[in-house]
C-alpha cells in the first residue's frame, strides 16, 4: 500500500511541480485593455501588443502607492518560488523513497514538503487576487484573470493532494509495518 499511496502522491507532485513552474515564468496572469490595445501581465513583466516590458516601481502610478506595489510583486513572486523549490523537495523524497531503506521518513518528510508548497503557492495567489481586484480591477475597466492564474489554482488542489497522499501512505507504514522474514516453528 506504501507503494500505491506514495506513488500516487509522487504523480501528483510531478503534475503540481510542472503547473507551478509555468504559473511563476509566463505573463498571463491577468488580461485587460490598455489604451485600446490588449494587454496581459505575468510575476516578471506585462505586455501590450505582444511587446513585454519588465514591472518596474512607476506601476505605483497607478494607484498612487510605490512602495506598496513594489512589495505585492517582491511578496508574490517570492511566495511562488518558494513553492516551487518546495514542491520539487516533495518530489524528490517522494520518488527517492521508492529506493531507500528509510521509507517512511522520506515519504513523510516529502509530503510536508507538498503541503507546505500548496501553502505557499495559496499565500501567493491570494496576495495577487487581493491586489488586483481591489487595485489593479478597478484601473483597467476590462479586464480578466487569465490562464497562468487558473493553472496557479490547480497546481495548489494538486500539490495538496500529493502531500496528502505521501502522509497516509507514511500513517499505513506506521500503523501497519512490513511483515518479517521470519518463520515461526
Amino acid at each position: 500500500m506504501l507503494y500505491t499511496l506514495a506513488g500516487g502522491g509522487s504523480l501528483c507532485g510531478v503534475a503540481a511541480l510542472v503547473l507551478l513552474i509555468v504559473t511563476t515564468a509566463t505573463d498571463f496572469w491577468m488580461q485587460y485593455r490598455y489604451s485600446g490595445s490588449s494587454a496581459n501581465q505575468g510575476l516578471w513583466r506585462f505586455c501590450i501588443n505582444h511587446k513585454c516590458h519588465r514591472h518596474t516601481i512607476a506601476v505605483g502610478e497607478y494607484i498612487n502607492n510605490e512602495m506598496f506595489v513594489s512589495a505585492f510583486w517582491d511578496a508574490t513572486r517570492a511566495f511562488m518560488l518558494l513553492s516551487v523549490l518546495s514542491c520539487f523537495a516533495g518530489v524528490v523524497l517522494g520518488l527517492s523513497a521508492f529506493t531507500s531503506g528509510t521509507k517512511s521518513r522520506r515519504v513523510r518528510t516529502g509530503g510536508i514538503a507538498l503541503i507546505l508548497s500548496a501553502f505557499l503557492a495559496l499565500l501567493a495567489l491570494a496576495i495577487y487576487t487581493g491586489v488586483t481586484v481591489t487595485f489593479f480591477g478597478k484601473r483597467f475597466l476590462d479586464w480578466r484573470f487569465s490562464w497562468s492564474y487558473i493553472v496557479g489554482w490547480v497546481a495548489i488542489i494538486l500539490a495538496l493532494a500529493a502531500g496528502i497522499f505521501q502522509l497516509c501512505a507514511y500513517r499505513r507504514t506506521t500503523l501497519n509495518p512490513a511483515p518479517s522474514n521470519t518463520i515461526d516453528s
